[in-house]
């Protein structure tokens, strides 16, 4: 009897009262991570040294100098970072994150475009890169924008035999107008935007996602002094327009934009500066009937564009 018992105690398979252990055993637990993902894998020990790499190399400089890096923070505005095409050199995603499916999305996006890395870090290390803002698991580096120099979209327009059409801004702050007005550059066959070094918007994501791709092909530059920018446009014989609600001209009656021609927009609460008020050739109202005071950066920058193309066709 009592090698009998001994034989049934060897038998295998699951015993009574298991409480179904056995078939959460089977259960999946997800789709594979990417190589970038997989911890001890020869892809994440890549992309973990080039991130590191990329954090240490001093920035260089060009003509036009460059922005500053940038975090997107947040799955729901990494994963439509990454949608809009947003320009991204790192995503770090937390360690042991609920892989829910904004987490699948960002990852699947930026494997699919390539030039990635894909970072895993600690929670601790994700808190402090982005000074404890509510980054659920997942922050997105935006490299630095490499800004063109303002002689640069004259350049362009020549080399292209072609009038310039150049856009500078004025004082506007909100990235989204600058990336509405990147946008109508682009559509009206602009050759591209002035923005100050100082006190106004630069081309931080916002603005990437603003200009719905734009941005990609039309060059912002980036000027110490926009009114000595201006100066320089005007002495390589471009008109200076500025766009005032008190404006001397009516944008109809305006034959400058048939030509080599800069449109200068100010910001919607205080218009133009004085000094860059100055130095505009001609100063333009919008006609507007409804009687609006007036029209944000980017509605405002989208009609003179507008005209200028109907009269450059």
């Amino acid at each position: 009897m009592a090698a009998n018992n001994r034989r049934m105690s060897g038998k295998k398979g699951a015993q009574v009262g298991s409480g179904g252990q056995r078939r959460k055993g089977l259960e999946g637990r997800g789709p594979t991570p990417p190589a970038e993902m997989r911890k001890g894998h020869k892809k994440n020990r890549i992309s973990n040294a080039k991130a590191k790499q990329a954090v240490r190399r001093p920035t260089p400089r060009g003509r036009g100098g460059k922005g500053t890096s940038e975090l997107v923070v947040g799955r729901n505005p990494v994963v439509e970072a990454l949608r809009e095409g947003v320009p991204a050199s790192t995503l770090y995603v937390q360690q042991f994150i609920d892989n829910d499916e904004r987490v699948r999305e960002a990852l699947q996006l930026a494997a699919e475009r390539g030039g990635i890395n894909l970072m895993e870090a600690p929670r601790p290390e994700l808190d402090r890169m982005t000074n404890g803002l509510n980054h659920q698991g997942l922050v997105l580096q935006v490299p630095p924008y490499e800004y063109a120099h303002p002689e640069d979209l004259a350049g362009a327009a020549a080399d292209a035999g072609e009038d310039p059409l150049i856009v500078a801004l004025d004082g506007v702050t909100d990235p989204r107008n600058l990336g509405a007005v990147v946008r109508s550059v682009s559509a009206f066959g602009g050759h591209g935007v002035v923005v100050p070094e100082r006190r106004a918007a630069g081309m931080t994501a916002g603005a990437w996602k603003t200009s719905a791709g734009a941005a990609a092909r039309t060059p912002v530059a980036r000027a110490t002094n926009l009114t000595r920018a201006l100066e320089a446009y005007k002495k390589a014989g471009l008109v200076v327009v500025g766009l005032a609600a008190d404006g001397e001209a009516d944008l109809g009656d305006l034959q400058a934009l048939d030509g080599p021609v800069v449109i200068v927009v100010g910001s919607e609460g205080k218009g133009l500066s004085r000094l860059v008020g100055e130095t505009c050739d001609v100063r333009v109202r919008i006609p507007m009937p409804g009687g609006a005071e007036s029209l944000n950066a980017g509605v405002a920058a989208g009609i003179v564009l507008y005209e200028a193309a109907r009269r450059r066709r």
